[in-house]
């Protein structure tokens, strides 16, 4: 007796299960489908925005401010414009996918009020899609980089892309959840975390060197200048991308661990808080 409730409860569950990832790829295919509907360019404009954000970036800091770029490691690259597309890009990623996924939520009770499925569902599907996006953006930059450096050398650690964006796809949606959560109870968040992409993305080396760092550091030795700068789980992201489409290069153990661990603890954390506080949603929206 005890053998059959056994198989039933795993069967039971096995349904569950395949019922969920069912549902959790539908739901990214509709948002894959949705994110550039009823526009004329539909997805050149994941090519646009960056590029535009690349242009202004480069002119003001590359041009007028003339702040030196870093040289490849082994591409011995030295453009400003380069160095700042392979900042720009995944912290795209991580910045729209934090701001998507916030509201994954909310922007969606009238569904949950209606009907009854895993509630993670909603900003994971959300991010996966985003992922998708950005993984074509990948493809993009890696194609012009290896045509301003030399295809072979950036093409062979091409394959190093695929763990870091596996990563970085953890660490934003475990960020994704806290933050779907968070907008349910506490809706001021969408204005609180705006400010802090702003403010986080000059301290996460996407438009300012670390040669820069380093000196303000030298000019300033009391302060954990570096440290605090090495700490930053998007500087480490967006370096490891630099590492292999900027300089060619595999990036460093110590990065690794970084990433390994901003990412196990983002979406460890991201799942608690979810898991925890997911119940009461439906009274809360």
């Amino acid at each position: 007796m005890a053998s059959v409730q056994t198989a039933t409860a795993s069967l039971r569950d096995s349904l569950v299960k395949n019922r969920t990832l069912n549902l959790l790829f539908n739901l990214t295919l509709r948002e894959i489908k949705g994110q550039y509907k009823k526009t004329a360019l539909g997805r050149l404009w994941s090519l646009l925005n960056p590029l535009a954000n690349i242009a202004v970036y480069s002119l003001v800091f590359g041009i007028l401010v003339r702040t030196p770029p870093p040289i490849g490691t082994n591409s011995h690259l030295n453009n400003f414009a380069l160095w700042v597309a392979c900042g720009i890009i995944p912290w795209g990623f991580l910045s729209t996918g934090t701001l998507v996924g916030r509201g994954s939520l909310s922007d969606n009770a009238g569904l949950l009020t209606k009907v009854y499925f895993p509630r993670f569902v909603l900003p994971t599907s959300t991010i996966l899609a985003l992922a998708t996006t950005f993984l074509t953006e990948l493809a993009a930059l890696t194609i012009f980089m290896g045509l301003a450096g030399g295809g072979p050398m950036v093409l062979l650690r091409l394959p190093v892309i695929i763990p870091v964006v596996i990563l970085n796809t953890a660490f934003v949606l475990g960020l994704a959840l806290m933050l779907s959560i968070a907008m349910v109870y506490f809706g001021d968040i969408q204005h609180i975390w705006g400010i802090f992409l702003q403010l986080w993305l000059y301290a996460s080396g996407i438009i300012i060197p670390f040669s820069l760092i380093q000196t303000a550091q030298t000019n300033h030795p009391g302060l954990p200048i570096v440290f605090i700068f090495q700490l930053n789980p998007a500087y480490q992201f967006v370096e490891a991308y630099r590492n292999v489409l900027y300089d060619f290069a595999v990036p460093p153990l110590s990065r690794w661990l970084y990433m390994l661990v901003w990412a196990a603890v983002s979406l460890g954390l991201g799942a608690f808080v979810f898991r925890k506080f997911s119940a009461r949603i439906v009274e809360e929206l």
